[in-house]
């Protein structure tokens, strides 16, 4: 700890000294600067350093008890038919007071606001004479130590932006559309439109990821596949194709016949064990299977105010004569699906419905959705207070 005495003030200068137009007068400084440099405006929290659990605690009080006063004064004007903008000077208070403490409680920055009035005049417990004079540090209270001189540290450079991979196209003519995907005037996703050739539109959209990313995708083949087969199918976009190794299990004993299994896969032990199971189930004389169902389900959850119109809903979509029309309706989502049957179940004014339809060989949920929309927007004619919970309910069976 730095302990210093502050220096006695020097005596008044002699009648000759005052020729030269001013006094010298040593500067009385608080501790508090150590004699060396002005102090900064002390902040609130270091003149009254109220604990924050008390102040709350103040302010919450104050609040809840001015709050209740109020609202005991009002009710008591409302009995004597007062006017409740007729108030005394104690009611003003503590419309005040509510205010202030909902300030504080509202924005926490009480202590800080009160502080700053108490703390204003405190800085000012020593008298700073000549404070016309900037120099306020005294030449002979230097310290002896001196701060180090500091290590220079060489910058660090900044890595530079990786140039674009740039792979030469057969024509010209692709070198201009690879420049329009790149800066956006043509969009990726058109190129097959665009060109009628989904080989080239594969090879110029992988050209301008690759100057976009500046990243190599020489990894990724992209020759030897038919594009043109997952066009509109089951990718799109394309920019290459990945190769998975196949492996095959069996035989397989199923319903008398032999099978044997191509798996692709990844994961290891996988081709083994279900090879392990084919083994089993040949040697223990195969398997026999029967299909007694083909279909995807969807069950939407719909609502009315009473349980007679959810009844009256049921027994339109039970109806043998209404099959058809809804058939109709609902196979227009698609060329794929069929809608096979509905059934319905009612809880109270919810009506719980199950369409279950043919899907060919997708799995087909996202036409089956479509088919359903379908379906409960030509029902909203007929049942216009019908309220549609949920696409899909705890009715449904399948996923």
């Amino acid at each position: 700890m730095d302990t210093r005495r502050r220096p006695t003030k020097p005596p008044r200068a002699t009648s000759s000294q005052d020729g030269v137009g001013h006094h010298l007068h040593q500067k009385r400084l608080p501790p508090s600067i150590d004699n060396r440099s002005p102090s900064p405006t002390p902040k609130a929290s270091d003149a009254l350093p109220l604990p924050l659990y008390l102040t709350n605690a103040i302010f919450f009080t104050l609040f809840f008890s001015v709050a209740y006063y109020l609202l005991h004064r009002w009710r008591e004007k409302i009995r004597n038919s007062t006017p409740l903008h007729v108030v005394t000077f104690p009611e003003i208070a503590a419309i005040v007071s509510l205010m202030a403490s909902f300030i504080y409680l509202l924005c926490f920055f009480g202590i800080d606001f009160v502080q700053s009035f108490i703390t204003r005049s405190s800085h000012d417990a020593w008298e700073l004479e000549g404070s016309d004079n900037p120099n306020f540090l005294i030449n002979e209270d230097h310290r002896l130590a001196t701060c180090p001189t500091p290590a220079n540290i060489a910058p660090v450079p900044k890595s530079p932006n990786p140039d674009p991979i740039i792979t030469p196209l057969a024509s010209v003519e692709d070198e201009e559309i690879v420049k329009s995907v790149t800066e956006g005037t043509l969009p990726s996703y058109s190129l097959e439109a665009k060109l009628g050739d989904c080989k080239r539109a594969a090879e110029i959209r992988r050209e301008a990821l690759q100057r976009t990313t500046a990243r190599s995708l020489e990894g990724l083949p992209i020759e030897g596949f038919d594009y043109d087969s997952i066009l509109g199918q089951c990718c799109e976009m394309p920019v290459g194709y990945v190769q998975i190794p196949v492996g095959v299990a069996g035989p397989l004993m199923l319903n008398g016949m032999e099978f044997m299994v191509p798996m692709a896969t990844t994961e290891g032990c996988l081709v083994a064990s279900t090879n392990r199971g084919c083994k089993a189930i040949y040697a223990s004389g195969g398997a026999s299977s029967v299909l007694y169902a083909d279909g995807m389900t969807r069950a939407p959850v719909v609502r009315f105010e009473t349980a007679k119109r959810a009844s009256e809903l049921k027994l339109f979509l039970e109806a043998p004569d209404n099959s058809d029309t809804l058939s109709i309706v609902f196979n227009r989502s698609s060329r794929f699906g069929r809608l096979q049957g509905i059934q319905c179940a009612m809880a109270g004014k919810n009506l719980y419905i199950r369409f279950k339809c043919s899907t060919g060989d997708a799995m087909g949920m996202n036409m089956v959705s479509k088919g359903v929309q379908n379906v409960l927007d030509f029902l909203q004619t007929d049942f216009p207070d019908m309220e549609v919970i949920g696409l899909s309910g705890d009715f449904l069976v399948s996923s």
